[in-house]
């Protein structure tokens, strides 16, 4: 497996791991204002995180390198910027689009590249 999926990996276990205990928190307190927050970290965070290191495992040599490093760090980074900028959003932190709109800006970059990635799969990988 490729040392990029396993980051991936790594890093959409720390998110799911997170959001379950955020979900646990919430529920605990019967307090769901950051649900859509908790929704994103679960969703974007934790499975898309793992798909996109899904693909990079099975696509094999056809893999893009640098692509998929790209990849990972701007998914990665959007993700931590994004979520956090939705629970202040929910708190009613008069800031919070400084972090939301360059977050999901971020993590929509990083799903173009992905989809850069797919295509040059696509491109690369001889059919069967």
């Amino acid at each position: 497996m490729p040392k990029v999926s396993i980051a991936f990996f790594l890093v959409a276990s720390i998110f799911g791991l997170g959001g379950m205990a955020w979900g646990g928190y919430m529920g605990a307190l019967e307090d769901f204002t950051w649900r859509d927050a908790h929704a994103h970290l679960n969703l974007v965070g934790w499975t898309t995180l793992a798909l996109m290191g899904t693909f990079y495992s099975l696509c094999g040599a056809a893999r893009p390198k640098v692509l998929s490093w790209i990849n990972f760090s701007l998914s990665t980074i959007g993700v931590m910027i994004f979520v956090p900028g939705l629970a202040m959003i929910a708190s009613g932190a008069p800031d919070a689009l400084m972090f939301v709109i360059p977050g999901s800006l971020i993590v929509m970059l990083g799903m173009a590249t992905f989809l850069a990635s797919v295509i040059t799969v696509f491109i690369r990988k001889p059919t069967q």
